[in-house]
């Protein structure tokens, strides 16, 4: 009973109760209890009506956009020509690309929006790595509990099922034998009737435990009368390789698998790491190339960006509604997960529900409901042995023959006590409910960690990818055009030794009235550079 002090408990964390009591529409508005039932329709239209909300904000991201673009399109055409006078002046003094004043500072203000806008959707896209890390993490223990849990129930029919033929075996062989060698003996023949008797009554009790069942339908059935298999030490096969065939069409079995369920979750959480995987990767390929566009001023470059700007919008939008409803149907499981599976048909199909509570919450004060059969199974084999030393200190003196089949049948009774204290220490509550506290700490605290990450990545993405469409075609509007780049080009191919600004200073003084510079000032009047060279002197004559 001291071992029993130390079986874990599992407690809903503070996200999971603050999600579960969100308030509950169905889809004429009417509110709704925040019960698991995943079948009803009633609680699939509270589920719809959350989801809804990030289509409902997808549409107010849209009429941002739009009235940006509408702002840039057809606003900016009367500031164009109403303001042309300003731009010239701006162009005269402007340096690089020929950009100043107030072009530039709306240019730039631009830019820097953009910038920003890339900024928190690189920040989000490291939250989503996390998000997707951690719910892949939770889901990982989900399964590996799961397949514990399967590892053990097969362990125990295989254990059921040994015990059931090597019984069957020792009474249609070695004790039928004997019965037929002590015929003349009545005292030995009752003692042999009797052990043939107990042996059966261990059949119906072990036939009678029905706790768990496996997946494929009769190999590990407790009432599989086969007595094919051998009778020898128990040696289980691992988790991974325990019995866990999938039903046909994906539809799940009728009595719970864990095998089953947990082949299932790890398939649909390949597909859903990688397909999250793909989306940050799209996502952060879309951040860098904007900032490479904007510091190149590539303006295709840009469009092109737009263009997937606009498909991670809607998979931002997308992805949290789905977010959003499975947050939400977690937080209603994880909140009282015992009663959902007390309550549900494919949990107790075949399964009493005394037998799934002892295993789920495992108390003190809860008594096996196979202690009962396993004391009159102990007792039976107990008895059992007892008749068979009875005959091997008695009846061997006196029939020699039957030693052979004396021994066959104390063999077999050794083998099904070793199988027989394994089941035992299997059918404990403590291994099974430790799996399924595993599980529920997988799923409700890492997985429910994760899955809020990537909410919070999804919402801020879309917040980012908004701010971005509504910047960048100003910006991409504002780079120069081809051909003011070719005149730019053009104009600096005259003089390739002189720079562009040195040009425009030399243009700017004649304008004010500049004299040429080949012309030098000296003294009070202007005069040429090179001055007249002085007389040669004059020769004698000879």
């Amino acid at each position: 009973m001291a071992a029993m002090v130390t079986v874990p408990s599992y407690t809903p964390s503070l996200w999971v109760r603050m999600c579960h009591a969100l308030p509950r529409l169905d889809l004429t508005m009417t509110m709704r209890d925040n019960f698991f039932i995943p079948d009803s329709w009633e609680y699939q239209q509270t589920l719809l009506v959350l989801s809804s909300l990030s289509a409902i904000a997808l549409v107010l991201s849209l009429l941002v956009i739009i009235s940006f673009l509408i702002h840039y399109c057809c606003c900016r055409r009367g500031d164009r020509s109403e303001g042309s006078e300003e731009e010239e002046e701006d162009e005269e003094g402007s340096t690089g690309h020929g950009y100043g004043g107030k072009k530039g500072q709306g240019i730039c203000c631009v830019t820097w929006v953009s910038v920003a806008a890339v900024t928190l959707c690189c920040v989000a896209i490291g939250v989503g790595f996390y998000g997707n890390s951690e719910a892949n993490d939770g889901i990982y223990q989900l399964t590996s509990s799961l397949l514990t849990a399967n590892y053990t129930l097969a362990s125990i029919n295989l254990l059921v099922s040994d015990t059931i033929s090597g019984l069957q075996q020792s009474i249609a062989g070695p004790l039928t034998t004997m019965e037929e060698l002590f015929t003349g003996s009545k005292p030995y023949l009752v003692s042999t009737r009797n052990c043939r008797r107990l042996s059966e009554n261990v059949v119906s009790l072990l036939t009678s435990l029905t706790m768990a069942r496996s997946s494929d339908g009769g190999a590990w059935n407790s009432s599989n009368n086969s007595g094919d298999p051998p009778i020898a030490a128990l040696t289980p096969v691992p988790p991974s390789m325990a019995p866990t065939v999938a039903p046909v069409g994906g539809v799940m079995p009728s009595p719970f698998s864990p095998g089953w369920a947990a082949n299932t979750l790890m398939v649909n959480e390949d597909y859903r790491w990688l397909s999250y995987v793909l989306l940050l990767l799209l996502d952060l390929l879309v951040c860098l190339f904007i900032l490479l566009g904007l510091a190149k001023q590539a303006r295709w470059l840009l469009i092109l960006m737009t263009v997937l700007a606009w498909l991670a919008l809607f998979l931002s939008w997308g992805s949290l509604g789905l977010e959003t409803a499975t947050v939400v149907s977690v937080s209603d499981f994880c909140t009282d997960p015992n009663t959902f599976v007390l309550n549900s048909t494919h949990f107790n199909s075949g399964t009493s529900s005394d037998v799934l509570d002892y295993y789920l919450t495992c108390s003190r004060r809860m008594n096996s409901p196979f202690q009962q059969l396993l004391t009159q199974s102990q007792r039976a084999l107990s008895s059992i042995h007892t008749h068979l030393s009875s005959l091997d200190r008695n009846a061997l003196p006196q029939v020699p023959k039957a030693e052979k089949s004396l021994r066959e049948v104390q063999q077999i009774l050794n083998a099904t006590e070793g199988n027989f204290h394994q089941l035992v220490a299997l059918l404990h509550c403590r291994g099974l409910n430790k799996d399924y506290i595993d599980s529920l700490k997988g799923l409700c605290s890492d997985g429910m960690e994760g899955l809020l990450y990537l909410s919070l990545y999804s919402f801020l993405s879309a917040l980012a990818f908004t701010a971005i469409l509504c910047s960048l075609p100003g910006a991409w509007r504002s780079f120069p055009s081809d051909s003011e780049e070719y005149e730019d080009s053009d104009s600096e191919s005259e003089d390739p030794f002189t720079s562009h600004q040195a040009r425009r200073q030399p243009a700017a003084g004649s304008q004010r009235g500049a004299l040429p510079p080949f012309y030098n000032y000296q003294g009070a009047g202007w005069t040429p550079p090179f001055s007249s060279a002085p007389p040669l002197p004059t020769l004698p004559a000879c």
